[in-house]
């Protein structure tokens, strides 16, 4: 499916810049915005929210990616990305940063740093509802211990969250009681299937050595 594209947002103070050029020129603002195609600065709703999320160490280095368009379409521009954007944020305090055309919501803890990316014209608000989501279901699945060393060891769950946080860009669930209920079903369907699976074997192996033949399938 191919994702809608947004006219982009100019920054403030762009609009005052423009109609002092048309001036100018002796056109005016009305004039000079009668040359677009019509409907071009009405932004079409999107569900296509988040750009990417990633998570990094405190050097810069990457734990755990993803990305939903083609705006990095290989690992190695995606990583240089990512690096640019900690080496901009890893020392502020502030939440919210605009890069590269974009706009990035970031939170860190201990020795992680969590962000969210969305195009420039993006919600922040959207897509810090989504980095809080990710943060306080990474904080009960690492039970309450979010750095480096308890992220690795729980890599699977934490992709899991993102997951179903996330999907294909497109916001899914910004509960993280709702993010973690799912996890846990998905974790425990998941045991369930493997257990049935060792148990018919096991059943098949007792089975078998009771009248002294060896399965085909053993």
């Amino acid at each position: 499916m191919q994702r809608p594209e947004a006219w982009p947002r100019p920054h403030p103070g762009e609009g005052a810049a423009v109609e002092a050029a048309a001036a100018a020129r002796g056109v005016t603002a009305q004039g000079a915005g009668a040359t677009e195609p019509p409907g071009l600065r009405l932004q079409e709703p999107s569900l296509y929210t988040v750009k990417a999320v990633f998570i990094l160490d405190n050097d810069g280095h990457r734990l755990l990616a993803k990305y939903y368009d083609d705006t990095f379409p290989s690992i190695k521009e995606q990583k240089a990305f990512e690096k640019n954007v900690f080496n901009k944020t890893n020392r502020t305090d502030s939440e919210i940063a605009f890069f590269g055309g974009m706009t990035i919501v970031y939170k860190s803890s201990i020795d992680l740093f969590l962000y969210v990316v969305g195009s420039s014209q993006e919600n922040e608000l959207m897509l810090m509802s989504v980095l809080t989501c990710l943060f306080d279901s990474l904080n009960h699945v690492l039970r309450r211990n979010i750095e480096k060393h308890s992220f690795v060891e729980n890599m699977d769950g934490a992709f899991l969250v993102v997951d179903e946080i996330v999907d294909g860009g497109v916001i899914l669930e910004n509960d993280p009681q709702q993010v973690i209920q799912k996890v846990n079903f998905r974790v425990d369907d998941s045991s369930l299937s493997e257990q049935s699976v060792a148990q018919v074997g096991t059943c098949q192996k007792t089975q078998h050595s009771a009248c002294g033949t060896v399965p085909a399938c053993l």
